[in-house]
């Protein structure tokens, strides 16, 4: 019995997605006997629903970081979105439903212009990434020039705001989210193409995959999921501003790589991202309980994904 127990125990530390998810429920446990009001349901539910924005914009990261590249553009297509979308939402849409896929489209514009720089002139994605979201943050100042932009879309608002069997829309549009990213990734030649890409690329193009098609595909479903979170968050704020989604960036790739998704590619799955983003907005509400200064919650957060990292990378290279 005492040897089953101990290879269940290895089991559970080989597979970092049940850890993380044993962890969360962990934490939940704890923090639910601890602290009053923690527990609750519709406090639960609104961390779930903070964390759906996380786990939607992670999303497009896991595809990525899974090939072996990044993207630091997706805080800013976040932001790009959230304020552009009622400046280009018609008037005449009573469904507000053109205005969405004008963004989205817009965000996986976005993201094709990543992939195109990183497929085709042979710029590392890391740098084209922070080009493009250095680009656009100095696009969207002169646009918005600084100033808040309310949104009058009701597609969007009832996104933010509907509870359908008192469920947020938003953790709803994530568990539809995770779905597909899991059968791409698990159920599709597409995705053995960014893992075998990610793991041995010079493998992977003997094999006869496309790096330039994959790359381009990769980026630019990561700009469309940044660009349905951003949509996300403007129904949640109900407005858009300059650096609304600047939190994300770090957040998506913590979530990442906390999931057990190897920050140098070719291992890992969105299964383990799904837990990496609860655990990361469960972390933030805890250290905002503890009433830490903005500078210690910057510190831990930031100490955290080091930490994160530092671990993924360790593994990668054993």
């Amino acid at each position: 019995m005492e040897g089953k127990a101990m290879k269940a125990v290895k089991a559970v530390f080989r597979n970092p997605s049940l850890l993380t998810f044993l962890l969360v429920a962990l934490v939940w446990l704890v923090a639910s006997l601890t602290l009053r009001g923690f527990g609750a349901y519709g406090h639960l539910r609104y961390l779930l629903e903070l964390a759906a924005v996380i786990g939607i914009v992670a999303a497009g990261q896991t595809l990525v970081i899974l090939m072996g590249g990044i993207d630091l553009s997706v805080g800013a297509v976040i932001t790009v979105t959230a304020i552009l979308l009622p400046l280009i939402s018609p008037a005449a849409d009573p469904t507000g439903l053109v205005g969405i896929v004008l963004a989205l489209a817009l965000a996986t514009g976005i993201g094709l212009l990543n992939g195109a720089g990183a497929a085709y002139l042979r710029v590392p994605p890391i740098i084209m990434t922070l080009a493009m979201a250095t680009f656009l943050q100095g696009l969207l100042v002169i646009v918005a020039g600084g100033s808040a932009v309310t949104v009058s879309n009701p597609a969007v608002i009832l996104l933010g705001q509907a509870r359908p069997l008192g469920i947020p829309a938003g953790i709803l549009l994530w568990i539809v989210v995770s779905i597909v990213v899991l059968l791409i990734i698990h159920r599709m030649p597409l995705g053995a193409r960014f893992l075998a890409l990610g793991a041995n690329p010079l493998a992977a193009r003997l094999s006869g995959v496309s790096v330039a098609r994959n790359t381009l595909l990769l980026y630019a479903l990561s700009g469309f999921f940044a660009g349905l979170a951003g949509i996300l968050v403007l129904g949640m704020n109900r407005q858009g501003y300059v650096g609304i989604g600047d939190p994300y960036l770090l957040m998506s790739i913590a979530a990442v790589v906390l999931g057990g998704t190897s920050i140098l590619g070719g291992r890992g799955t969105y299964a383990g991202t799904i837990p990496g983003a609860i655990l990361l907005v469960t972390t933030t509400a805890l250290i905002t309980v503890v009433n830490a200064s903005p500078g210690w919650r910057s510190i831990m957060f930031g100490s955290l994904i080091l930490a994160l990292l530092l671990i993924s990378g360790r593994e990668a290279r054993r």
